[in-house]
């Protein structure tokens, strides 16, 4: 698998799945309805921030993650990230190929530290695999997230010095 910047040619390939995660609203706190120009805007991130998508050996986009700095001004050295993986390659480590990269990148940068704002807490994948790569939940906001079967469950921040 290969991480490579992602261009303008690969959001034909990152919107299907992109739009079928939201949509099922179970892992991310964007509208369900979200329509295409605004997740493109979105998701294709320009200086400071970075967008990369993982690519198979056939050149199939496997996934995506979009990097930034999580706030602005003073705490602009804390960055962030978000993950996109297609669940048809789900399981397959692509999720830990992006994460790793991900925050090899912030550490290249001269981030600090690197915070998830907002991991639902029933996302237990993606839970399992952040702590697996050294992050630990420092708060959880109780029923901070709609689930669409579950109900009301928590978001989790999780963070990591780097």
């Amino acid at each position: 698998m290969l991480i490579r910047e992602a261009t303008a040619a690969d959001w034909p390939a990152i919107w299907p799945f992109l739009h079928t995660i939201v949509a099922a609203g179970e892992t991310y706190t964007y509208p369900q309805d979200l329509d295409e120009p605004t997740a493109r805007d979105m998701w294709m991130l320009q200086p400071p921030g970075r967008t990369v998508v993982a690519v198979g050996e056939s050149g199939t986009v496997l996934g995506t993650a979009k990097m930034n700095p999580n706030h602005m001004g003073r705490a602009s050295h804390i960055a962030s990230a978000s993950f996109m993986v297609d669940p048809q390659y789900g399981g397959r480590g692509v999720g830990r190929a992006l994460g790793e990269h991900t925050l090899a990148w912030a550490r290249a940068e001269g981030y600090r530290a690197m915070q998830f704002n907002a991991v639902v807490e029933t996302n237990a994948g993606a839970v399992a695999l952040w702590k697996s790569l050294g992050f630990e939940i420092v708060g959880t906001l109780s029923e901070g997230f709609r689930h669409p079967t579950k109900g009301y469950v928590g978001l989790h921040i999780m963070y990591q010095q780097l």
